[in-house]
């Protein structure tokens, strides 16, 4: 007599094995619908993980904006004894900028966006405007509801803020003559970039031969947006993981009103 074992359904009926295997088993996704979702998490996570814990590397690239800003004045080197005049977007840009304008040799002024913030939080930049210029992006502007009216009264705000550091930051002196000149917009870094396009294109409006952007470290999407705003990008740092300019240093303190004023004074005739 034949030794019993485990019988072995027919093929094809209800109890086929491999039938009912693929009826509790789900299928598979595809692997190109797996393997990008969980490299994109793995990194998330690294930069969520960087931003908390940044590398020793990346810590405190910069000392401080006035190492930024002699760092910076190496890559300028060139514009040496050119008809250049440097510009600083204050406050802390014009730390940065007076070391650049030192090494060069160059006139050292101010030019002084705003942001234009949105209702209820100011933070959220709709734009930003200059002296005579504007730089809106419409679409926000749509996409969030904003009134006229509120725009209108935000912007006069920003002006008149404007008008007030224009007169506290240069007094009785003239503004630089941009006209023909090589203008060297510097800042000491850029994060969402409008401050910086409404700077360019004054500088550009007020007849520049030659707008530059000058600036320590931006992340790479800003560095492709304000390559066409500007004739020439100087960017020392553009880290993949960007979170905000201070970042970046090792000291990162506000900078005054009246350190903007000590630093244009004591450039005043160079």
């Amino acid at each position: 007599m034949a030794p019993r074992g485990k019988r072995r359904p027919k093929s094809g009926t209800g109890d086929d094995w491999l039938s009912a295997y693929r009826r509790v088993r789900k299928p598979m996704p595809p692997p190109e619908r797996v393997i990008p979702d969980k490299r994109r998490k793995a990194e998330e996570r690294e930069a969520e993980r960087e931003v908390r814990d940044p590398p020793e590397a990346v810590r405190g690239v910069f000392a401080d904006r006035r190492d930024a800003g002699r760092r910076l004045a190496e890559a300028l080197a060139r514009f040496a004894g050119q008809d250049a005049v440097v510009l600083g977007i204050p406050r802390g840009g014009v730390e940065v900028a007076a070391e650049v304008a030192v090494v060069i040799g160059a006139p050292l002024d101010v030019v002084i966006p705003r942001k234009v913030g949105a209702p209820g939080n100011p933070e959220l930049g709709l734009g930003a405007v200059a002296e005579e210029v504007e730089v809106l992006d419409r679409r926000l502007i749509r996409a969030l509801g904003v009134s006229p009216e509120y725009l209108e009264a935000e912007i006069e705000a920003q002006r008149e803020e404007i008008r007030r550091r224009t007169s506290a930051y240069r007094g009785s002196r003239p503004p630089a003559e941009l006209d023909g000149a090589v203008a060297i917009v510097v800042d000491d870094g850029v994060a969402t970039g409008g401050t910086a396009v409404a700077a360019l294109r004054w500088a550009r409006a007020k007849g520049a031969s030659r707008v530059v952007l000058a600036v320590p470290v931006a992340p790479p999407e800003m560095v492709e947006r304000l390559a066409g705003e500007a004739d020439e990008l100087v960017v020392l740092e553009t880290p993949r993981h960007f979170w905000a300019v201070g970042q970046w240093y090792g000291e990162f303190d506000q900078v005054s009103d009246e350190r903007v004023i000590e630093l244009l004074a004591g450039h005043e005739g160079t």
